[in-house]
């Protein structure tokens, strides 16, 4: 019978999504949540002491196989010969403002872009990179918006603290209660008089193994 480590390891193989210490602990039916990390660190070590050209990475709350930093280069020529995942300059502003100030809403967020942002939204949640987290208590009960795991694993972050700190704090503005109401399309109750965001186009989205 294969050792657990080597269960898990070709568990952390054949997991498209991070793999969290106590589905880890469910499957092998082990004790604790506890062996579960003693195992993943094991398992570790194991990879960096043999120089495996793969490692083991703790993102978006569980453990997972990626490549080393080491072999970007070669992995940058292998996909330039696929298709790119692109994300606009517009959706990577909204996004920052989703990261930084969650949860919060379209009209604050189109308050900081000095636009309308329900089409970049709308490309963040078919992404599954933002999500729906409840709404406003304000006029017009405008939708609340927070990034999720897939954003975590699609930038390599463990968590919120890992974000890059910024220097100058970003500050939402207050919206009067009318304009809170005019903005909050998500409600059906009207569209706010702003320019619309431009087509797609701009930065890679840096994702994934």
């Amino acid at each position: 019978m294969p050792e657990p480590i080597d269960i898990v390891e070709g568990l952390l193989f054949a997991s498209d999504a991070p793999l969290e210490a106590e589905r880890i602990r469910e499957v092998l039916d082990l004790a604790s949540v506890a062996e579960a990390h003693v195992l993943m660190a094991t398992l570790k070590d194991r990879y960096e002491r043999d120089g495996h050209a793969l490692e083991v990475t703790e993102v978006g709350g569980g453990y997972r196989m990626v490549t080393r930093p080491a072999l970007a280069p070669w992995l940058v020529r292998l996909v330039r010969t696929r298709t790119r995942v692109r994300l606009s300059r517009a959706a990577l502003e909204a996004l920052a403002i989703v990261a930084y100030k969650q949860p919060v809403s379209r009209p604050e967020i189109d308050g900081v872009r000095g636009v309308n942002s329900e089409g970049v939204l709308d490309n963040l949640l078919e992404r599954r990179l933002v999500r729906i987290a409840g709404r406003k208590d304000a006029p017009g009960r405008p939708y609340l918006f927070e990034t999720t795991r897939e954003f975590l694993v699609a930038f390599g972050l463990r968590d919120l603290e890992d974000l890059p700190k910024v220097e100058d704090e970003l500050v939402l503005p207050q919206l009067a209660p009318d304009e809170a109401g005019a903005a909050g399309a998500e409600t059906g109750d009207g569209q706010a008089p702003v320019e619309q965001d431009p087509g797609p186009g701009g930065p890679d989205l840096a994702a994934g193994r």
